[in-house]
């Protein structure tokens, strides 16, 4: 005999359409089969068969045929492949924005601002007296015109020096930033898909930044037997590979990317779930996955510590805890002076978020 369910309840949620409660489960199963729309589809009729999603008003061909209308999904004609539209791709991004950054409190934490008063284009809600040396765009015209009111009247309205209030702006800092992903074997290892939840925070993360902080810069590294960079629009599509742990190239290739931009606030995020397994030694792959191997180990640390010379503070989440890897971890982040992180999968966005948001808080000379 069935029970009763229980679950959060939602005023907006019945102010959704067929469609939408829909579209919000297919964009999930998406980001579950790598951008595969046939795939997502297949396990979304599986859902409705268990679950009733739709009823005889609208099935799931008229949700198939709205994602094409509304143009969610894409079928060449030619030879029938149906993919995600760019449309869908951003979709993906804002609800891993909503899913992680929703659930965290509010907060004066990590506006951005380095609460340094200067030339800036956050404004401060205080105001002070006209300096010499103040221009026009700082005048609070309002308070300006209220203070001449006062002091000379409304009927001889003229305006001095004296009456000048000037709004102070909140200089804000701009962050280069480079996420490291551990796209290795291991991370779909023992049952667990730790890296859909990875690939959940770097698109979380990703439209944080061009969306609130369009002035910073994000790259994204994904690291196996070698490293390279993806664009933002392909992280729906990203997938593990049979692959090594090469977090040298990793470390190697964050920080020519890092080296390039100009502004001094810069840091690496890495996501990882094992300990360094692979180095490329000419064009031979170096490989232990038995233990800490300290051939690999020492180039690690070295990189750690050329990053502290650079002022580049690495923030390691490691999504294991084996007292081995909790070693190396903690070796590493004091070789760098930078932060590390043992969060469960669940717990993930929530320390990245915390953590780059309250970067911004520093005062940069």
């Amino acid at each position: 005999m069935r029970g009763h369910n229980f679950s959060r309840y939602d005023p907006n949620e019945n102010s959704k359409t067929s469609f939408e409660k829909l579209l919000d489960i297919f964009m999930q199963l998406l980001t579950y089969t790598n951008g595969d729309v046939g795939e997502a589809l297949s396990w979304l009729t599986e859902l409705d068969k268990e679950y009733k999603l739709t009823n005889d008003e609208y099935g799931m061909g008229d949700f198939i045929e709205d994602l094409k209308d509304k143009g969610y999904i894409d079928e060449n004609r030619q030879n029938g492949e149906i993919k995600i539209t760019p449309k869908t791709e951003q979709g993906i991004r804002k609800r891993s924005l909503e899913e992680i950054f929703g659930k965290l409190k509010k907060t004066k934490q990590g506006n951005h601002n380095t609460f340094k008063p200067g030339g800036g284009d956050e404004i401060n809600p205080e105001t002070r007296p006209f300096q010499f040396g103040d221009t026009l765009e700082q005048i609070d015209f309002t308070e300006s015109i209220r203070n001449a009111q006062i002091n000379h009247g409304i009927d001889s309205f003229t305006m001095h020096e004296d009456d000048l209030e000037i709004r102070e702006t909140d200089f804000k800092a701009q962050t280069s930033t480079v996420l490291m992903i551990d796209i290795s074997h291991s991370m779909i290892l023992y049952g667990e898909d730790r890296i859909t939840p990875a690939k959940k925070v770097a698109m979380a993360l990703s439209e944080l930044i061009t969306t609130k902080y369009p002035k910073d810069t994000l790259d994204i590294v994904v690291f196996g037997n070698d490293a390279w960079t993806v664009e933002i629009k392909d992280l729906p599509y990203l997938q593990v590979g049979p692959y090594h742990t090469n977090t040298v190239a990793g470390l190697q290739l964050a920080m020519d990317l890092l080296r390039k931009r100009k502004n001094p606030n810069k840091q690496i995020f890495m996501i990882t779930d094992g300990k360094p397994t692979c180095l490329k030694i000419g064009k031979r792959y170096y490989k232990n996955s038995f233990g800490v191997d300290r051939r690999i180990l020492n180039r690690c640390m070295n990189l750690a510590a050329q990053c502290k010379k650079l002022k580049i503070p690495i923030t390691t989440f490691m999504i294991a805890s084996d007292p081995y890897l909790q070693r190396f971890v903690t070796e590493f982040t004091e070789t760098n002076n930078g932060k590390a992180f043992f969060a469960s999968l669940d717990r993930l966005g929530a320390f990245i978020f915390k953590d780059f948001e309250s970067g911004k808080r520093k005062t940069v000379y």
